[in-house]
């Protein structure tokens, strides 16, 4: 009788992770064609060929940047969650880093990749039971919200965010940082193109410029 194969832990995470990615995918294509069958609406096959060939390849670009930047950070069941549940750059990342500075681990050690996947877990948790919050409450806390002297500390809740995590890793290898920090501020100053909406693509190429960086400076001896 053959014995039953005992899969490793590494072999769930893949498993659940390609299972739940492909999920992702199909759910995700299923609900623009969910719309055109209920309301019998569908789209010019021609000009939405056109369009999607001309976006097409900036996103592939960006999923394969995005792929090779955030695995080594994040671990293998912290990146698969990472994917399926979203908001990588501004949330799960910061939040994953922090857990596993605070507990002193890597993420490509065992113990990283458990506080990675844990933390991004409760991070996907947390975000959903705000929504929930955020959604039943919209109406009531509308006023309170929209007043004017909240209007000025929402406008600073992601640089708050970023600023103290920038505290922690800068002053770590500031020769190391100060690359990348005048690759952006130069990019995002003389570029008019790239505003909020292009954190995302930015992010590995930030990551990719200073990983360049962190390079030549240890070929040279400077790390």
């Amino acid at each position: 009788m053959k014995k039953k194969e005992t899969l490793t832990y590494m072999d769930s995470v893949h498993r659940a992770g390609r299972a739940w990615g492909l999920t992702l995918f199909v759910l995700i294509l299923a609900f623009p064609f969910a719309l055109a069958i209920i309301f019998g609406v569908l789209p010019k096959w021609g000009p939405l060929f056109r369009g999607t060939l001309a976006i097409l390849p900036m996103y592939w670009a960006v999923g394969l940047v995005e792929i090779f930047t955030y695995v080594p950070m994040l671990g293998a069941g912290g990146s698969y969650l990472s994917f399926v549940t979203g908001n990588i750059s501004n949330l799960k990342l910061p939040c994953a880093l922090d857990a596993m500075e605070r507990a002193g681990v890597k993420a490509n050690s065992e113990e990283g990749e458990i506080i990675s996947t844990i933390s991004i877990a409760v991070s996907s948790i947390v975000t959903t039971i705000i929504i929930i919050a955020g959604v039943l409450l919209i109406i009531p806390l509308s006023p309170i919200l929209s007043s004017e002297v909240l209007t000025a500390a929402f406008a600073q809740l992601l640089p708050a965010l970023f600023g103290g995590l920038a505290v922690v890793f800068v002053s770590k290898n500031l020769r190391l940082a100060i690359a990348p920090i005048v690759l952006m501020l130069a990019l995002f100053i003389f570029v008019p193109a790239l505003n909020a909406g292009t954190v995302g693509i930015m992010v590995p190429v930030g990551v990719l410029f200073t990983l360049a960086v962190a390079r030549i400076l240890y070929k040279k001896g400077k790390l």
